[in-house]
């Protein structure tokens, strides 16, 4: 017996139907075992004493005179002068250091050449060199007796090479792992279609990999707005080279502990509403990947 034309579009009985999984409702994913409640208690505690009680101590001692003195402390000409010169630095070493640290994760990962595994150990030798070395090694090379011909002693442009020096790495080791792990099938049929290298890096990986470059170039800023032993000698100590960490120094040296104070404050609120918007970037480029 022929089969009738509907009985193909009869649906599928109900047994055969694919069985979805419903995830668990928020309440239940946000409850805390015992374990990890253990964990979050352990870790509060341990960035409370680490972090959060000596900043606070800090901000209490530079607010404890009053406000009246604390503007007064913040706003003298060598104080403005130390916080502008080492957030405009930290800037810059931050938007140096997301390019050419990109520029050099992708050559580390993408190409294969002599001595590759020698730039690999060089790039982490900040991370173990102490910084008032690697200022004595910029100062001989960049100093006033420069083997080169090139004298950056009591400049500008010498401080943001020391800076420059020791947040080097921050940007390679956050991306490399992230190009390490990006396939290539993408990029290979852009290259098919047309598209030249430029694009296909534009449009397909920097999206992948712009949170670890917001990751890095964070991590640079905040090193480079804390940093002391590698610019305190190749900065000559003058006014117009100081960086805050050297002002700061030279307060509590001279005494003047809740102006210090006072100056610490302003850098950690001007860290905290950068490196707050390195992380909402960070964020919005994951959704948008």
């Amino acid at each position: 017996m022929a089969e009738s034309p509907g009985a193909a579009l009869k649906p599928a009985p109900l047994s055969a139907a694919p069985t979805r999984r419903h995830a668990p409702p928020p309440e239940d994913r946000m409850r805390l075992g015992a374990a990890s409640g253990a964990g979050l208690g352990i870790a509060v505690l341990w960035l409370s004493l680490l972090v959060l009680l000596p900043l606070s101590a800090v901000v209490a001692k530079g607010a404890g005179a009053g406000l009246a003195n604390f503007w007064a402390a913040v706003t003298t000409d060598e104080a403005l002068a130390t916080i502008r010169l080492t957030v405009l630095a930290s800037v810059a070493v931050s938007l140096v250091n997301a390019v050419m640290g990109t520029l050099i994760a992708w050559v580390l990962v993408r190409e294969d050449f002599a001595g590759k595994r020698l730039i690999e150990v060089l790039i982490d030798i900040p991370f173990a060199l102490p910084t008032i070395v690697a200022g004595l090694v910029l100062n001989t090379l960049y100093g006033p007796h420069s083997p080169i011909g090139v004298n950056w002693y009591a400049t500008r442009p010498g401080v943001l090479v020391a800076l420059l020096f020791v947040t080097l790495p921050f940007v390679v080791r956050t991306v490399e792992p992230v190009l390490l792990s990006l396939e290539t099938e993408a990029e290979q049929a852009a290259a098919s279609l047309g598209a030249g290298p430029i694009r296909t890096f534009v449009r397909i990986v920097l999206p992948a990999i712009t949170p670890a470059i917001a990751s890095g170039a964070s991590l640079a800023f905040g090193r480079a707005m804390g940093e002391y032993g590698s610019v305190v000698l190749i900065s000559g100590q003058l006014p117009r080279t100081e960086v805050a960490s050297q002002y700061i120094y030279q307060q509590i040296e001279s005494g003047y502990l809740p102006d210090a104070a006072a100056t610490a404050t302003v850098l950690l609120a001007i860290s905290v509403l950068v490196l707050a918007a390195l992380n909402g970037l960070r964020s919005w480029a994951a959704r948008r990947g």
